[in-house]
């Protein structure tokens, strides 16, 4: 176990939390978090180390993904304990140098926080003794237009993180907020969605069967979305 008493442990923020603020540099300029984003989505996260083999091949996945995310009225902010010259060196070495998976001359163009002294992965909970004192794990905040974290994923330093699940828990939050539904295990944008309960039994028996509703029982209900 690997065990360090001179490093300060925050717990990390939970599901419903606002996003704690900092200020920090980064590859993109200074920026002030959460409030620089107010009115769109953030996927906020966090990868153990430049020049890493796992954590380049999820910078070039998140920065040909980046328009998706756009579109989705959400950006990209990334975060390690390491400074700003070696991120700004890192990424030109990934534009300039790495073919991976069909992907080349990729550039990252979303911010990359620089965070030596480990303040803001700390507050985040992203540096996990038992994992690594010096390292953030891979953690994922997904932050609402309003700072409020609503999902999180952690991984641990060894396994990359599917990029396209990200993407999917995304557009899943938004389709929950905007139609009041929720989504079954596997949804993907396209699928039926479930619709709140009937408030009772006797409700659910006199009630006129929509032809756009699947019911499979008082309590689950599903169907299809004209629009994501």
């Amino acid at each position: 176990m690997n065990q360090n008493k001179d490093l300060k442990i925050v717990n990390m923020p939970r599901i419903g939390d606002k996003a704690p603020n900092f200020r920090a540099l980064t590859t993109q300029g200074d920026i002030h978090f959460p409030d620089d984003y107010r009115g769109r989505w953030v996927i906020f996260f966090s990868h153990p180390a430049d020049f890493t083999p796992v954590c380049t091949s999820e910078f070039m996945t998140f920065a040909k993904m980046e328009n998706q995310f756009n579109k989705v009225n959400c950006d990209l902010v990334g975060l390690s304990v390491d400074n700003l010259h070696s991120h700004i060196t890192w990424l030109k070495t990934i534009k300039e140098k790495i073919e991976f998976k069909g992907m080349k001359n990729i550039e990252v163009q979303f911010p990359l926080i620089e965070d030596t002294k480990m303040h803001v992965a700390n507050k985040y909970g992203m540096v996990q003794p038992d994992e690594d004192s010096t390292k953030a794990v891979r953690a994922v905040f997904f932050i609402d237009p309003h700072g409020i974290i609503r999902a999180i994923t952690y991984y641990p330093l060894s396994l990359g993180r599917n990029l396209d699940e990200i993407h999917r828990v995304l557009v899943a939050l938004q389709t929950a907020d905007k139609f009041s539904v929720a989504t079954p295990a596997d949804w993907k944008p396209g699928d039926e969605v479930i619709i709140p309960p009937i408030d009772s039994h006797n409700a659910a028996k006199n009630k006129i069967e929509k032809t756009d509703e699947t019911s499979y029982d008082w309590f689950f209900r599903t169907k299809k979305l004209e629009e994501i």
